[in-house]
């Protein structure tokens, strides 16, 4: 079963997405960036708007990867009541061990949900889960840092992909970075726990236009056409 999040910029978006149907509603600014944090106010009111009818997620934004830094973004963004906070993994593999390790008590203490984002176009290297696995980290995704015209597929093979989710398991794991509706199909096949998308389901596909609820209604289809009865079930 592969759910969709679909990233929204305010409450008003927030409340489409959800009358479109989207399983996941995910907080951010596509005008700052790939995970462009949106003011805290705006956040708490995107949440308390869905108010509980679906899973609630926001990013910190493009953040310099400084273990203070990231700590602070994170308990901030938590604090607004979303279920998940978004980390993008931007730097060296020293710098995300810092951060994995500063974080670490946050997940353990204080019950954050935390997904780290990797990005598909800055070679990743997937070695990095099992750290993040063994600090407690809730999922782990795969984006695009670049918002250049090229989409996930175009950086990472299917293989490549499959391998990813393997070496996840456990842990819930999301794919995402300018899909297209044809990249769908074959994305789910994958099972990844979501796909996730922006430009998708924006006017004219842009991801810093407003959000079409048509769209939405549409890539759901598409996304849950397969899905078996008792599937389809667990996303109501």
């Amino acid at each position: 079963m592969t759910k969709l999040l679909v990233s929204v910029t305010n409450a008003e978006e927030a409340l489409q997405a959800v009358e479109a149907g989207a399983d996941i509603i995910d907080l951010k600014n596509p005008l700052e960036g790939a995970l462009g944090a949106l003011p805290l106010s705006v956040i708490e009111g995107a949440v308390l708007a869905v108010d509980g009818r679906r899973i609630t997620s926001a990013t910190i934004g493009d953040l310099p990867m400084d273990p203070d830094l990231v700590l602070e973004a994170v308990k901030a963004v938590a604090a607004c009541g979303v279920d998940i906070v978004k980390v993008g993994f931007f730097g060296t593999a020293s710098q995300h061990q810092e951060c994995i390790a500063a974080l670490k008590p946050v997940v353990r203490q204080h019950n954050v949900s935390i997904v780290a984002v990797l990005m598909a176009d800055m070679s990743p290297d997937f070695e990095i889960v099992q750290t993040l696995r063994q600090a407690g980290f809730f999922g782990v995704m795969l984006d695009t840092a670049r918002k250049d015209g090229r989409h996930l597929l175009n950086h990472m093979s299917l293989c490549q992909l499959q391998d990813f989710l393997e070496s996840a398991h456990g842990l819930q794991t999301g794919l995402a970075g300018s899909l297209k509706m044809e990249n769908i199909e074959q994305l789910k096949k994958l099972k990844p726990s979501y796909i996730g998308v922006r430009g998708a389901v924006c006017e004219s596909f842009n991801r810093v236009a407003k959000l079409s609820k048509a769209q939405v209604s549409a890539l759901k289809f598409v996304l849950h056409n397969n899905n078996t009865p008792a599937e389809n079930a667990d996303l109501v």
